[in-house]
Formats: C-alpha cells, structure tokens, sequence
C-alpha cells in the first residue's frame, strides 16, 4: 500500500508550507514487532519510540516537541522523498530519495526473530508464547540505486519524554558501534557500517553513496546485541519480513481489488498488540492535542473493552483467531479478583500512571 506522499519536514528544518513543523498524522508509517511501536515521518525521521514497551516512556518524540529526540536516517538536506511504501504483507517501510545526483533506497523495521528463551523464561510473557519474538531492535538499511547520493545518520534520543539526554560513547576501537547512557535506564547501543561522531547529545554519521554501496544502522535497548554488519543486518530483516508474510498468509482475503487494504488493515491491528500479554492498545501515540496547542491530550496506549471489542470482531472475521483468543483471555484476567473497567494498561494493571 503506498503512503501518501509527505508535507512534513524533519526535526531541524525549516516550516514547510503549510505552516506546521509537524507532519499530519496521517503521514506516519508505523513500525512495530508487537512490543513496542515507531512512527516514521516522510523525511525519513523516527519521531515516535517508546521504550521498554508500546506504553513506556518515550525515547524519540519530535512528534510532540521538535526537540525531543529523534533519529534520521536518509540523504543530506533532503526532506521530501519521491516514494514511500510497505513493503506488501509487513510492517516494513521503504522510502525511496531522488536526489540531483542518484536516487537512494531506504528500508526500516522493527526486527522480529526466533523465540531465544529456551534455557529461561520471559519475564514478560503471560500468555503462551509463539516461534518468534520481538528482538528489541530498529533497523535501517541503505542502498544507493543510481548515480551517487550524500547520506546521513543522526541519532539524537532524549529519554523519559524529552526529560533527559544521555551521554554518548564509543564502544570498541573502531567507530561503527556506540552506547548511549541515560544514567540509570537501560543504554541504547548504535550500530552502523559508518563512521560515527557525536555532537553533544546526537551520534551522526554522514558519507557519499555511489551506485550499487549499502550501508546500515540498527539501534538496540536490549542486552541482545544489534546486527555487526550489513549481511547480518539485511538476513535479520529477511527473517523480519517471513515473519510477516506467514502472519497475513493465515488470514482470509477475498480475491478482491480491496484485499490489499484489508492486509494493511489487518497488520495495523496486529501492530498494535501487545503480544506478551494479548493487549490491544487504541493507538501508538500519547499527548496529542486533539487541536494545535489545545490541553485536551490523551494517552491511547491502554486497552479499551469497548473498542477492542470492534478490533477483535475485524480479526476474527478476517481469520486471525489466535489474537482473539489472546485478547479475550487478557479480559478473563481481568474477571478473577475485580469487576470490568472501560480500560487497562497492557499489563492488565486498572489504572494509568
């Protein structure tokens, strides 16, 4: 399904247009492995991570303050890419740049893999866990299509919602692999076949890109290590995009000119539930105004009876039975020791922090 083509410019550049620094929400492609969530604006900029998980406190978010955190992957001052899409049946997003020298090709996902707890068990998982699991780590891989093209890696997180930076530095004697420290969270690890510098609380990389060279970055926040490499890199992305295609293999489509906008459909729900636990959340986001500068802000990363309901209904119907399943026993939980509420956290727990 191909994504609108973008209004948005990234964090640090000028107001396009329209007026808005921000990108229209509807020009966000979601990223996610069922974990945690990321929305990708049209410049090529994450402006919406939350970590440990999808209601965790959030690491990028320019989405809401141009200066809260963000990580860009993408040509040199170039804002408006001349394609984007999904890549058909996943959650993998590829941008394509046409630029005055080349054209460069852009892929992001969050990487799925093998279940990898076979001597321990997760600490997050209640209910019965499937052949694969989230690997806790952003992907981007680059590859230069024609002619050549000035490309950049920019890394800026700022942790607890914009709160607090953290320190970077590099690990190891060679310049691909970085940490950076929060002081007391879990560091993020950065990984990238380029040479990374830092300027204050942002990791940056920038080369040219000649016809036919690729490149990577992953970001990790887990003590799983991120892929070494680009081989190793584009196999887990491989592995990501299995995942994926065998998920919407299982449903039920109609041989039909919508089909595509039900698959869509169906892995945006999909992405959007919490799989340790069979939550559904409503959206990815909090504290967007429901106008520009408004105080009405909401957080929709809880799980709604009455909405999933209308989700579970759309699941079923489509033949993915395994998540209502989930999803209903996550609501039986709930029964044991207390009457319904309108709404939970994607741990179960009543009320919100």
């Amino acid at each position: 399904m191909e994504l609108e083509l973008p209004s948005g410019s990234r964090a640090d550049h000028d107001i396009p247009l329209r007026g808005s620094p921000f990108p229209p929400i509807a020009d966000y492609a979601l990223l996610s492995d069922c974990e945690v969530c990321a929305l990708v604006a049209p410049t090529g900029n994450v402006e919406w991570l939350s970590l440990p998980r999808m209601d965790g406190p959030s690491v990028f978010s320019a989405i809401l303050d141009r200066h809260a955190g963000h990580f860009r992957a993408g040509p040199v001052d170039r804002s408006v890419p001349a394609a984007r899409r999904y890549l058909p049946g996943t959650m993998i997003v590829e941008t394509t740049w046409g630029t005055s020298t080349g054209w460069l090709e852009v892929r992001d996902a969050l990487l799925i893999g093998p279940w990898h707890h076979d001597a321990e068990r997760s600490e997050r998982y209640i209910r019965a866990p499937r052949d694969h699991e989230a690997e806790h780590v952003l992907v981007r891989v680059l590859r230069c299509l024609d002619g050549f093209v000035d490309v950049e890696i920019e890394c800026e997180p700022a942790f607890d919602y914009g709160a607090r930076r953290g320190t970077w530095s590099h690990a190891g004697d060679a310049y691909g692999d970085a940490v950076c420290d929060p002081e007391g969270d879990q560091p993020l690890r950065l990984r990238t076949d380029l040479r990374l510098g830092f300027e204050g609380p942002r990791a940056r990389a920038q080369t040219t890109m000649r016809a036919g060279d690729t490149a990577f970055c992953a970001l990790a926040w887990s003590a799983h290590a991120p892929p070494a490499d680009h081989e190793e890199a584009e196999a887990r992305l491989t592995v990501t995009r299995a995942y994926w295609h065998d998920w919407i293999a299982r449903g039920r489509f109609p041989d039909h000119p919508w089909q595509i906008h039900l698959q869509r459909s169906a892995l945006t729900l999909k992405g959007l539930t919490y799989a340790p636990t069979g939550a559904m959340i409503a959206a990815a986001t909090t504290s967007l105004p429901e106008t520009p500068g408004g105080e009405r802000n909401w957080d929709y990363r809880f799980s709604w009876l009455r909405d999933s309901t209308f989700t579970l209904w759309g699941l079923s119907t489509l033949g993915f039975d395994r998540e209502a399943t989930d999803y209903f026993y996550f609501v039986a939980d709930r029964l044991e020791d207390q009457d319904l509420q309108i709404m939970y956290g994607i741990d179960g727990r009543p009320r919100s922090r």
